[in-house]
């Protein structure tokens, strides 16, 4: 069976970033211990990513990159992005804790949209938060092995995720 939409995918992988230096530093690996399942094509993974790895079957190995327009997009400089310190009082949080440089905090845009920024600089009365991915305008090697491949069930499909080993128990 090989890699399509709507297959429950096991890989493992070791992703690298080129540093400064023109070398690649390893960032994250995903082990045979605890391999990374996703449903082919509603993953959320980069698209680059998953079309990289279609057409692939269980046991084949992969070595590939991403840019960063297939990946998790240019830097944007707009996504730094000042607030003001009094956004980030909260009961039961202690914002002297929270707000320490390279914390990543969760948050809600003005449409609702949850979405993690990393505080990046603390003045006065505001907060420097930057909303890129950590990984925006980065070119991500991957090399890594297909573990397996199976059809997902219509109830992961319609959720969205896998379910049983090494995916998301409903109980």
């Amino acid at each position: 069976m090989k890699v399509e939409k709507n297959n429950v995918i096991a890989l493992i992988y070791s992703l690298r970033i080129p540093d400064t230096d023109g070398e690649t530093d390893v960032v994250e690996v995903v082990t045979e211990e605890d391999p990374m399942y996703f449903i082919q094509g509603i993953s959320g993974l980069p698209e680059g990513f998953e079309t990289q790895i279609e057409g692939l079957s269980a046991g084949d190995t992969f070595e590939f990159v991403v840019a960063p327009e297939e990946g998790y997009g240019e830097f944007d400089e707009e996504a730094i992005v000042e607030l003001p310190k009094a956004v980030f009082q909260m009961e039961d949080v202690d914002q002297e804790e929270l707000l320490q440089i390279g914390n990543i905090i969760p948050m809600t845009n003005e449409d609702g949209e949850r979405m993690h920024g990393q505080v990046v600089e603390i003045k006065d009365d505001l907060v420097v938060m930057n909303f890129n991915h950590p990984l925006a305008g980065k070119e991500m090697h991957f090399s890594g092995q297909i573990l397996s491949v199976r059809p997902a069930t219509p109830e992961e499909i319609s959720h969205g995720h896998v379910h049983g080993a090494g995916g998301v128990h409903h109980h």
